[in-house]
């Protein structure tokens, strides 16, 4: 769930039972579950209803925002909130539930709180409104407003401002973190890659000495990698451009804080941050130049293993690819769902690669008609690139759009062009950027078709 993904309800929450440095016991407890203990601990049951459904919400909220940013987690903490008011909700293991409590949290556990404007849990703060006051909601106050005959949304409009909206029945889902599981590096690409390409943009607006990547497009390119170095030498970290679980995490820690996520006045994460390049799964039904790509790696790997029917490669998710995805799953010991996600997508593309080095010369004598197995774009070198530079230039040959270019296995601007070229004039996108796809046409532009 971690953003840029829309937030989810978690179906547990990890809590540190004492202050976050103590050595206190962790222990993961079921969200609702997590929910009514911080609701019997922290307000009475005869209390009116109005005011403890307001309560409860703002303290989903307030835990959603803990986990939604990562906020200790990204800290290097291993929980998502702590048990002590000092810092956190008031959280006591094995104490008894107050049962009307119970049923108003199994009723509202998956609405949460947020501004106008923004996607994020809103950050609810809170004190008891006697011997404690804050800027947030008065725990004690709101039973006066509800006496007042205001009702729970009302409620809590005195506390945040009018611009408050109420998300109801958020989906419940298993929540991750949001660390990829492996360093992102020069020449990845991927959701993961737009993420910390966002934020360092966004650091760099209060450190100016982080150079500004021009494009957010999921590319992993000389201009992220020049960022990602410069951030590193101002938090002293190995300025080694490469985004590994430490570097993720304290690029994740520092946009918390400028945006100030974790605060009740919050620049807030508005939908357009948090839209999405790269889908997260691909299933029936979908279509477009994702779907193509997964078909083309399929269809290669299928076609060396009679245990796979060979999909088309027509960007449709038709019955077809699905049966073909769900013989991929089984083979490789992954859910058979036929749904292509984060699971089965590195998966394939290993297998992928797999295949296209062990195929023998006698069966594809000119190996550079098969995609090499990874993005090509400026700055990228190899004896893949050295193949699509000759590819391009037998094209050129037929097809007098494409310009020639020099043969050095260095991806420049000339390279670029004439992949450009290629996109433009076969209705691709136009972004220089050689996938599977584009590679593909360009073969059959060198075939001569």
């Amino acid at each position: 769930m971690p953003y840029p993904d829309p937030p989810v309800i978690p179906e547990y929450i990890t809590v540190h039972l004492g202050l976050p440095d103590s050595p206190a016991e962790n222990i993961r407890v079921r969200f609702p579950e997590y929910i009514k203990n911080v609701a019997s601990s922290e307000i009475y049951p005869n209390w009116p209803e109005s005011a403890i459904r307001a309560n409860i919400l703002a303290q989903i909220s307030y835990a959603l925002n803990r986990v939604y940013t990562e906020f200790y987690r990204s800290q290097g903490y291993d929980f998502d909130i702590t048990s002590t008011t000092q810092y956190d909700q008031k959280f006591i293991a094995n104490r008894d539930i107050f049962e009307n409590i119970s049923r108003i949290v199994d009723d509202i556990f998956n609405d949460y709180v947020v501004k106008q404007g923004t996607i994020q849990p809103y950050f609810t703060q809170y004190c008891n409104g006697t011997t404690s006051t804050c800027d947030g909601l008065s725990q004690w106050g709101t039973v006066d407003l509800a006496k007042q005959g205001l009702v729970p949304y009302e409620i809590l409009q005195r506390y945040y401002g009018d611009d408050i909206n109420i998300v109801f029945n958020a989906p419940v889902a298993n929540v991750r973190e949001s660390y990829p599981g492996t360093p992102l590096r020069f020449g990845n690409l991927g959701e993961d890659v737009r993420v910390i390409q966002r934020e360092l943009n966004r650091i760099a607006v209060n450190y100016p000495a982080i150079p500004r990547i021009p494009e957010t497009n999921g590319f992993f390119n000389r201009d992220t990698e020049n960022a990602v170095r410069a951030f590193q030498r101002i938090f002293n970290l190995s300025p080694d451009g490469v985004v590994g679980k430490a570097t993720w995490y304290k690029i994740r820690s520092i946009y918390n804080g400028i945006k100030r996520l974790n605060e009740l006045y919050s620049e807030g994460i508005t939908p357009e941050e948090a839209d999405r390049l790269y889908p997260k799964v691909l299933r029936l039904g979908d279509s477009g130049q994702f779907v193509r790509q997964m078909q083309y790696l399929l269809a290669v790997v299928a076609y060396f293993n009679d245990q796979i029917p060979i999909p088309p490669v027509d960007g449709v998710f038709d019955t077809r690819t699905r049966d073909s995805v769900t013989a991929f799953q089984r083979q490789n010991g992954l859910t058979a769902d036929g749904v292509f996600g984060p699971a089965t997508a590195p998966r394939l593309l290993e297998t992928y690669r797999a295949t296209i080095a062990n195929i023998p010369p006698n069966i594809l004598p000119d190996s550079s008609f098969v995609y090499p197995g990874r993005f090509l774009f400026r700055g990228v070198r190899g004896d893949d690139v050295t193949d699509l530079q000759n590819l391009l230039n037998r094209a050129a040959e037929t097809h007098s759009f494409i310009p020639r270019v020099t043969v050095d296995g260095v991806f420049g601007p000339g390279t670029e062009a004439a992949v450009r070229a290629v996109q433009q004039n076969q209705g691709l996108e136009n972004n220089g950027i050689v996938g599977p796809v584009v590679w593909d046409r360009i073969v059959k532009l060198a075939k001569g078709a």
